[in-house]
């Protein structure tokens, strides 16, 4: 029985050296890969949507579109079609189109493209946005005056309205104006795949020609109303879109600043001691 004893005690004992020569990592790394889903989502302004359904002058359809680079950035775009009749109110006839000063009815298309950059770091899974970015945008579109009245401070010849011209009716084809847009938004994922978004934008005209002898630019596609003197202008959009994934691909490591390493302090002389 001593001898049995004797043996399991070292046999432990050898065992536990073995064991002890192995190095214990208590960092251990996650090898887990996560993944992130990359593809094209595609979509609707639904502002304009309810806009059309809403008012008789304004008919309007925006496309919207990105494109998944990288972690956080993403190529975007949108590609519309507005049609838009405004007329400017004149004296006490505010609420009738008969006394408006002159109606003019603008037709056309544009193209917006640029980038998004996401700002907002996501949980494992999710893709919600709060980005900015940037968009060079171009329209096409006409400019038909329907209607307009001869101001005239001299009311003896018409006491109760202006007179109506004719001369300058018609429809002005051709008229084309680019600028630039900063975009600010946010996107949010309501079920799979389906995406809630919002965005305000600031636009800049960089080709804002003015045209000789004809009806002035006072409204673009996709820009909005133009006002004298400013060539800036604000809009938004509230999209709905879907997410077509493509591929996955795995999250990109965040860059780990190297801190500066403390210099080892020199090692100083013993002095002699007193005897």
């Amino acid at each position: 029985m001593l001898r049995y004893f004797t043996s399991l005690f070292f046999f432990l004992v050898v065992t536990l050296g073995f064991s002890q020569n192995e190095p214990i990592d208590l960092n251990k790394k996650d090898t887990t890969v996560y993944k992130q889903k990359y593809g094209l989502r595609i979509g609707a302004d639904l502002s304009r949507l309810a806009y059309s359904f809403f008012d008789d002058d304004y008919t309007g359809l925006e496309l919207v579109a990105d494109y998944r680079l990288t972690q956080n950035l993403y190529l975007a775009a949108e590609l519309g079609n507005e049609e838009k009749t405004i007329g400017t109110p004149l004296g006490a006839d505010i609420d009738n189109p008969d006394g408006d000063l002159y109606t003019f009815t603008t037709s056309g298309s544009y193209i917006k493209v640029g980038i998004d950059y996401n700002t907002y770091g996501n949980w494992y899974g999710e893709q919600n946005m709060i980005y900015i970015g940037g968009r060079y945008a171009f329209s096409t579109f006409s400019q038909e005056l329907n209607a307009y009245k001869i101001f005239d401070s001299n009311r003896y010849w018409n006491p109760d309205d202006f007179a109506s011209g004719s001369d300058a009716l018609g429809k002005y084809e051709g008229r084309n104006k680019s600028w630039l847009e900063f975009v600010a938004g946010i996107k949010a994922e309501l079920f799979s795949n389906l995406y809630l978004g919002a965005s305000a934008r600031l636009a800049i005209l960089i080709t804002n020609k003015r045209p000789e002898n004809e009806l002035d630019d006072l409204f673009i596609p996709g820009f909005n109303k133009v006002t004298d003197g400013s060539r800036f202008g604000i809009g938004y959009n509230f999209s709905m879109s879907y997410l077509i994934p493509l591929y996955k691909k795995k999250n990109e490591p965040k860059k780990e600043i190297p801190q500066p390493q403390p210099e080892p302090k020199p090692e100083g002389k013993e002095r002699p001691q007193r005897q």
